[in-house]
C-alpha cells in the first residue's frame, strides 16, 4: 500500500482549558480526497489549520511524507513540506482586493523564489486555463468576478506552487447550489490531471459524498468514524454519523418526513 502523504497521530490541541482536538488520528494518501465532516465547533477547521501550520498542536505528530511538521510554521518548513496549500471558505476575503489576479497568482511563486517575476507571469495563462477562466482575467480585480469565479482564482493561487496537498476549508459553502456543483467538478478534474490530494472540510455530507474517497466524521474534537466514502455515507456505524445523514434534507417530502422521524428516534436513544 502507498505510504501516507499526511499522517496525524494522536494530535491534541488545547486553547486554554478547552480541549479542541482529542487524540486525532488521520491519514491522507497521495492523490486522494479525504472528506472531514461534522457540525460547527467539532474541530474540523482546527485540524486543517494544524496541518497547514497556522494552528497550534499541543501534543502528537503530524507527518508530511514522513517528516514531522507539527507546530512548524510554513516559512520554516523545508522542501516538499512547504507544498501544502489552502482554499478557504470566503473567496472574496481570501483575495487581496487591491491586487490584480495576475499579481495574486504570481506573488506566492516569487515570494518563495520558485521563479522570477517574468517567468511567474508567463505561467498565469496556464493557471487561468486550468480553472476555466479567460486570459483577460489576469488584469482584472477580485471585485469584478462572481463568487464562483473568485473561488476559481483562489484554487489557481493554490495550484501555482504545484502542491501535493490542498486543505479545502468549506470551499463551496458560500456558493449557490449550481455553482457548488461546478466548483466541485473542477476540484475533481484538477485532481485527475495533477494528482493533488485534498483534505476537504465541510459540514455538508452531500458535498463530501460527491468528492471524497474516504470520509472522517468529527464530533467534539474526536474522529468518531473513518472509512471508505460509500460505507460511511450510506451505511454509517456511529450514531452521530447516522444523525448527520438523517439530518440532510431530501427533495421528496415523504422521505423527508420518514428521515425526520428516524432522526428524532435516534435522538431519543442517544
Amino acid at each position: 500500500m502507498t505510504a501516507p502523504l499526511i499522517e496525524c497521530e494522536k494530535v491534541n490541541t488545547f486553547f486554554g482549558t478547552f480541549h479542541a482536538l482529542k487524540d486525532v488520528n488521520l491519514t491522507i494518501r497521495p492523490g486522494e480526497t479525504v472528506g472531514l465532516v461534522g457540525e460547527s465547533g467539532s474541530g474540523k477547521t482546527t485540524i486543517g489549520r494544524a496541518i497547514l501550520g497556522i494552528g497550534p498542536v499541543t501534543s502528537g505528530r503530524i507527518s508530511f511524507e514522513g517528516q514531522d511538521i507539527a507546530g512548524v510554521v510554513p516559512r520554516n518548513r523545508k522542501g516538499d513540506a512547504a507544498r501544502i496549500q489552502a482554499v478557504f471558505q470566503d473567496p472574496y476575503t481570501s483575495l487581496n482586493p487591491s491586487m490584480t489576479i495576475e499579481d495574486i497568482l504570481t506573488e506566492p511563486v516569487v515570494a518563495r523564489r520558485l521563479a522570477s517575476k517574468d517567468d511567474a507571469r508567463a505561467q498565469v495563462r496556464t493557471l487561468l486555463d486550468q480553472v476555466a477562466l479567460p486570459a483577460d482575467a489576469a488584469h482584472r480585480f477580485p471585485r469584478e468576478f462572481s463568487g464562483g469565479q473568485r473561488q476559481r482564482v483562489a484554487i489557481a493561487r493554490a495550484l501555482a506552487l504545484h502542491p501535493k496537498l490542498i486543505v479545502c476549508d468549506e470551499p463551496v459553502s458560500a456558493l449557490d447550489l449550481s455553482t457548488q456543483a461546478r466548483v466541485l467538478d473542477l476540484f475533481i478534474e484538477l485532481q485527475e490531471r495533477t494528482g493533488v490530494a485534498y483534505l476537504f472540510v465541510s459540514h455538508d455530507l452531500a458535498v463530501v459524498r460527491h468528492i471524497s474517497h474516504r470520509v472522517a466524521v468529527m464530533r467534539s474534537g474526536e474522529i468518531v468514524e473513518f472509512g471508505e466514502c460509500d460505507q460511511v455515507t450510506a451505511h454509517p456505524e456511529h450514531p452521530y454519523t447516522q444523525r448527520l445523514l438523517l439530518a440532510a434534507p431530501v427533495a421528496d417530502p415523504v422521505r423527508q418526513q420518514e428521515r425526520r422521524e428516524a432522526f428524532l428516534s435516534l435522538g431519543k436513544e442517544a
